[in-house]
């Protein structure tokens, strides 16, 4: 072999280790490519999954927000669906009080009549005037109306009775107690439409 055929494979080894590194030199780029797609791919991935996230979390949020306000809603209409019932039964209750109170002196007036026609000896008048009395009587506690239970003896409250004058009692057990009833008072429901009058011991 001469010096130029050596030459020549010289040459030619060096041209295929030359072609040997830039064919290992595309491999590793090709290689750093694919992991560079694989990372930016998967930060693509975890960002659509971190916006994905963030979206549920402002829908629970909001369906939250909306049965708060559903609730509330609710309760301030069931709240509103009781204070008119009571306003309405307040109402039907009161309706016929000053129709009420202007009977009241006709009832007192029956009262006295009965108790005037009682010391005399007729017994049909007497009997027909409490018939009479009785019948008026009912149709004015079917409407609501109730007297005030207030009795001789009793001690003098002043949320219930009011006091006319004060005598001086016969008894120290008296002192401060209801002597007499005047007037009959009476009740619609729970308010009082006329106070008892009456006459107090000191």
């Amino acid at each position: 072999m001469n010096i130029k055929d050596i030459f020549k494979n010289k040459n030619t080894m060096s041209t295929d280790n030359k072609d040997k590194e830039i064919l290992e030199n595309e491999m590793n780029l090709n290689t750093e490519a694919a992991a560079t797609d694989e990372t930016v791919l998967g930060n693509e991935n975890e960002g659509v999954e971190e916006d994905a996230l963030s979206t549920e979390q402002k829908l629970e949020l909001e369906l939250s927000n909306e049965k708060d306000k559903f609730l509330r809603l609710f309760a301030e209409f069931e709240n509103y669906k009781k204070r008119t019932s009571k306003e309405r039964m307040d109402l039907f209750k009161t309706a016929n009080q000053e129709v009420l109170q202007a009977m009241l002196p006709v009832l007192d007036d029956f009262d006295r009549a009965l108790i005037e026609i009682g010391k005399s000896q007729d017994d049909a008048l007497l009997q027909g005037v409490s018939l009479i009395h009785e019948k008026f009587k009912s149709t004015l506690v079917s409407k609501g109306l109730e007297e005030v239970e207030v009795r001789a003896g009793d001690a003098f409250n002043a949320d219930y009775a009011e006091a006319i004058t004060q005598i001086p009692a016969a008894s120290d057990a008296l002192k401060g107690k209801i002597v007499d009833v005047l007037e009959k008072g009476y009740k619609l429901g729970d308010k009082i439409i006329r106070f008892p009058k009456v006459v107090i011991g000191n």
